[in-house]
């Protein structure tokens, strides 16, 4: 194996912490996996990977080594595209997943942008709530809202949201508008279950205060906690851009504005092999000018008032 494939595998067990996994996205055998990576080892006269029975993780050394791969891997694979004549224009397959509610509101429209753009690409768009393994599951472009632990992966932030409260006006006419978080245990509370830790609401930078969600309503779908706002059951706790249009239209009104946590960012996470990709390109330009124009605004102006 030649220096530049065993590059490509010590990446690829690096990412996938197995040399098996490694091996199958790589289409070798596992041995010859291990032996490239022993070679490439003494070679280098350093240790690059730990392996134990269970796991395989990076030394310090090969933690260093491996940006500098990634770097190099890159501008090569950059190279034999635009000598294909690959960056001319994006084709083929593009697969993108995103959580239910976002991708349907914002990264649908995004997609329609490109496939009426791009007549040679197509796209496979997953939408599910839940995090999907990028390698493992063969994703290209990985829409994420949270704060991401370092990893692998690159990420582009693209926009950001916040946690909010909201309620009816009906609901604050009847139960009055709460002025501290400590008056939240006193109103009706409807919850998405996948929403909170510890089935605490945390509030400000350092998530202090905080208070136990005893909800009324308790739903794995925030489509439902949120209609059942709309219908004057509580205070629910969503997503900004889940229910600014509400708020827009006066269906719905911010609660406790000030007390709301950091916002969270939004980000395209893929492969850094895939960075230089046509359709992973299109996908992250056509992303940034979409929200470039404000689409997720949080209303500050109507939190204001509320």
């Amino acid at each position: 194996m030649d220096r530049f494939d065993a590059l490509k595998t010590f990446v690829a067990v690096a990412d996938n912490r197995s040399f098996a996994q490694a091996a199958q996205t790589l289409r070798i055998s596992p041995t010859a996996a291990s032996r490239a990576i022993a070679d490439l080892e003494e070679a280098l006269g350093v240790t690059l990977l730990r392996r134990t029975t269970r796991s395989v993780g990076l030394t310090p050394e090969g933690a260093a080594y491996l940006q500098r791969c990634r770097i190099a891997l890159d501008e090569l694979e950059d190279a034999e595209r635009s000598l294909r004549g690959e960056n001319a224009e994006p084709s083929g397959e593009l697969i993108v997943t995103a959580p239910v509610v976002f991708g349907r509101m914002h990264i649908l429209p995004i997609v329609t942008q490109l496939l009426r753009a791009h007549p040679h690409l197509d796209v496979h768009l997953i939408l599910v709530d839940r995090v999907i393994r990028l390698v493992e599951e063969g994703i290209d472009v990985a829409v994420r809202i949270a704060d991401l632990p370092d990893s692998s992966l690159h990420a582009i932030r693209v926009a950001e949201v916040r946690r909010v409260l909201v309620a009816s006006p009906t609901y604050l006419a009847e139960q009055g508008m709460p002025c501290q978080v400590s008056d939240l245990p006193k109103h009706d509370l409807i919850a998405f279950d996948s929403f909170a830790l510890n089935d605490e609401w945390r509030f400000t930078q350092s998530g202090r205060p905080s208070i136990r969600c005893e909800p009324r309503l308790l739903t794995n779908s925030v489509e439902a906690a949120i209609d059942a706002a709309l219908g004057g059951l509580g205070i629910a706790r969503a997503l900004s851009y889940q229910v600014d249009a509400y708020v827009r239209a006066g269906r719905l009104r911010y609660v406790l504005p000030e007390f709301d946590p950091p916002v969270v960012p939004v980000s395209l996470l893929f492969q850094a092999s895939r960075r230089g990709s046509p359709n992973v390109r299109a996908l992250i330009a056509a992303a940034q000018e979409y929200f470039r124009s404000d689409k997720i605004s949080y209303s500050a102006n109507f939190a204001a008032s509320a």
